[in-house]
């Protein structure tokens, strides 16, 4: 038997055993994708100042609504600021971003609110194809991560007062 043919035999015998292997699944958490993305500093930075970090890399799943830098830098300085500080409220806010269980573009579509992790609900809007979330338009979906998923919005929600 030549080395071609031995080669194609292995290829047959082999190739419908890695056909029904399942994917591999993302090596990164939440946490460490929206880092890796470059975008999402600000986030990265009030998660921590929040103690929020070892909850969105623990084992989830998690679905996060993700605002960008340019959408924390819409927050006035003098506010976002205090925010950082007033670790409750920054918590409760955060939270709001963040609902239990995978959740994928095509099921967010078919939603009216989502229950947050903060208790609260946030409202889901799709009008024209687009997406919204409390006013914060969805610009990029299904960011995968071993944990659960992030979606990009383009500003931060605030949680209902007294939540």
């Amino acid at each position: 038997m030549s080395l071609k043919s031995l080669l194609v035999a292995s290829f047959l015998v082999t190739a419908p055993l890695a056909a029904q292997m399942p994917a591999a699944a993302p090596a990164k958490d939440i946490v460490e994708t929206a880092v890796a993305a470059g975008s999402f500093k600000t986030l990265a930075t009030a998660l921590q100042a929040a103690g929020l970090i070892e909850t969105l890399k623990g084992k989830g799943p998690f679905t996060v609504f993700a605002p960008t830098d340019e959408a924390f830098a819409k927050i006035p300085k003098a506010q976002l600021d205090a925010l950082l500080k007033d670790t409750k409220a920054l918590a409760a806010v955060l939270t709001y971003h963040v609902v239990a269980g995978k959740v994928m573009a095509a099921d967010v579509v078919k939603l009216k609110e989502a229950k947050t992790v903060n208790g609260a609900s946030a409202k889901i809007m799709v009008a024209g194809g687009k997406v919204m979330v409390d006013g914060a338009n969805v610009v990029k979906t299904d960011i995968v991560a071993s944990n659960g998923v992030i979606h990009v919005i383009d500003a931060v929600i605030m949680p209902p007062k007294g939540k």
